[in-house]
């Protein structure tokens, strides 16, 4: 039996993490980090992506937050991805969310669900 390098991609999880944070980019670059993410996570057949953009220092929200929750509303409407779930609603009380774990339990696992963290938005490809 041959193990391996069939051609077929194969996925670990539900869900990929992916640090839009990470470097303190600017909001373009932020956003055109995303549109990378998004794509590759979509080739890597991945049903969804948990986007780290952080909060921001003011405590009131950052700009790459607010831009990026934006931007993925855009999508939604445009028909580029199903649904996303900010980070503040990211439990099993929100419809949208609770879809998502109903047709993929093992994001029950994620350690943000139910923690009202609005540093990450979940994108449902």
């Amino acid at each position: 039996m041959r193990r391996g390098g069939c051609g077929l991609k194969r996925r670990k999880s539900a869900l990929k993490v992916v640090n839009l944070e990470r470097g303190m980019p600017t909001v373009p670059l932020a956003l055109s980090l995303l549109n990378d993410a998004l794509r590759m996570a979509r080739d890597e057949g991945y049903a969804a992506v948990k986007i780290i953009h952080g909060y921001g220092s003011s405590g009131e929200g950052g700009a790459i937050r607010t831009a990026m929750q934006a931007e993925l509303m855009q999508r939604v409407r445009a028909g580029e991805i199903r649904a996303f779930v900010a980070g503040e609603d990211w439990r099993i009380s929100d419809e949208r969310a609770w879809a998502l774990l109903q047709a993929h339990p093992e994001l029950k696992q994620d350690s943000d669900l139910g923690r009202g963290n609005k540093g990450i938005s979940i994108v449902v490809l």
